[in-house]
């Protein structure tokens, strides 16, 4: 079967009352094709720019290459050492020198805490020094460390049963909070005498 395209299309007749006779007005076929292709929507429109921009662009983020991932700086390698009270003091913090405390002769490294026990910290008194007494006594006192660096090291036999526990109690504070990086033993002992060669 074959299709037939009329050449003209009539729009509106109108007819007269004296009879068959009227009047068709009628356009040309290339007029109606034009007329559909102005009915057809363009695909470029606002939305779709907005649309397909959105969609470049989240492909760009997605695909671009990732910036290498740097580790942060380890810290300097931190050999246990022995140390005795001078050899402690000079860990307090200043001089860009790392903050340590001993506790019942282990030597912790509190540097990650610096606001506490580096200079003008609450705890500072102790950077640098043996801080057992002071901790079990729960003060912040000069008298609660010893005077004489090169004097033999607090053995805290005075100390009642309750300040003994609240001494265990830091202790295990520092035990789960900080690395031990010595420990502390009295000028002229044995193993001060074996550290020292």
């Amino acid at each position: 079967m074959r299709s037939y395209v009329r050449p003209a299309l009539t729009l509106f007749s109108k007819h007269s009352s004296a009879g068959n006779r009227g009047v068709s007005y009628h356009l040309p076929v290339y007029c109606i094709h034009a007329t559909n292709d102005l009915r057809r929507a363009s695909p470029i429109t606002p939305i779709n720019l907005i649309l397909l921009s959105l969609f470049v662009f989240l492909a760009y983020l997605r695909m671009r290459p990732a910036k290498p991932q740097t580790l942060p700086r380890a810290p300097p390698p931190t050999v246990f050492r022995t140390f005795t009270p001078p050899d402690l003091f000079p860990y307090n913090g200043l001089n860009g020198m790392p903050v340590y405390l001993a506790v019942r002769g282990r030597v912790f490294d509190v540097t990650s805490g610096r606001n506490f026990y580096g200079p003008g910290g609450p705890y500072a008194n102790f950077a640098g020094r043996d801080a057992s007494r002071g901790l079990a006594c729960g003060s912040f006192d000069e008298n609660m460390l010893t005077s004489d660096l090169d004097g033999p090291l607090d053995t805290l036999s005075d100390l009642n049963q309750e300040q003994m526990e609240a001494l265990q109690g830091w202790e295990e504070r520092f035990l789960e909070k900080y690395l031990v990086v010595g420990k502390l033993v009295a000028v002229g002992s044995e193993e001060a005498k074996a550290a020292q060669q």
